[in-house]
């Protein structure tokens, strides 16, 4: 099943968008750098190897929680760069119930423009991230 901006949840919808407009990869870049810049603080304590993302060549972090049955999440890369791509699915994804996170599919980056715009180390990293903030989602359904 393939995913498009209408069948996207809202957030996440906004930000395909967003990125869709953009046509010069450095703005997208620039755009990815600012959501980095606008990411909260994550906590130190939870830079441990159960919430690392393997298979990234940057350390990235991803935590969540399960508030009123929507998912939060809470991420950080020793990349900016990376970092972007943290907050552009953290900004999509946060808020969504864990049946709504897991029908999402990655094809949406396609939508983006990012896939031609990132190294395909950096674009398998985004698929990483992603698939581990499925698999949290995927965590909080199972215990209900």
């Amino acid at each position: 099943m393939s995913s498009n901006a209408a069948t996207l949840p809202p957030n996440l919808a906004r930000m395909v968008e967003r990125f869709a407009r953009q046509s010069d990869p450095k703005q997208r870049y620039e755009q990815l750098i600012w959501l980095a810049k606008k990411l909260p603080e994550f906590p130190e304590s939870e830079k441990v190897p159960e919430n690392k993302v393997s298979g990234c060549v940057s350390q990235v972090y991803i935590i969540s929680g399960l508030n009123d049955g929507k998912v939060v999440y809470q991420g950080d890369s020793d990349s900016q760069l990376v970092k972007g791509l943290v907050a552009f699915l953290i900004q999509g994804l946060n808020g969504l119930t864990p049946e709504e996170i897991l029908k999402v599919t990655p094809d949406f980056i396609q939508q983006t423009g990012l896939n031609v715009s990132l190294t395909p180390s950096r674009a398998n990293g985004f698929y990483n991230i992603f698939q581990k903030m499925k698999k949290q989602a995927l965590s909080y359904q199972l215990s209900e």
